[in-house]
């Protein structure tokens, strides 16, 4: 099943987005929250968020799902750290809670990794009010 990771600058933001995908998508054990620093502190890191894509993983890849600019930037930071580490992960261009929500449905259902892209990518065009 493809993985998860969500990458925020709070470590309660990224818990909460888990918890609720977790909810949503029961039975994803591969959803990982990779959020703030290691001193508790707000902010990225790529070191972290690398070994979070290594425990997300069990085969069929993972998907990055960051919050703000500097959160992307430690993302692509993190998928260069684990080059040669033959996991393939790839970061989504989606809202981080829409995008995580559609992200872990798709790959509950069998998605392969561009179908849980796609999903998260598509909640950029969900409109929450008509």
């Amino acid at each position: 099943m493809v993985g998860l990771v969500i990458v925020s600058h709070s470590s309660k933001i990224a818990e909460g987005i888990k918890d609720l995908t977790d909810q949503i998508a029961s039975g994803h054990k591969g959803i990982i929250a990779a959020g703030g620093l290691e001193t508790g502190e707000i902010g990225t890191d790529a070191v972290r968020i690398s070994e979070a894509v290594k425990k997300a993983d069990d085969g069929d890849g993972v998907v990055l799902l960051a919050d703000l600019g500097s959160g992307i930037m430690s993302a692509e930071t993190a998928m260069d750290l684990l080059d040669g580490e033959g996991i393939s992960v790839r970061l989504a261009d989606a809202p981080i809670v829409e995008g995580a929500i559609a992200a872990a449905v798709a790959a509950v259902c069998g998605q392969n990794m561009d179908g849980v892209i796609a999903a998260a990518e598509q909640t950029r065009a969900v409109h929450k009010i008509n």
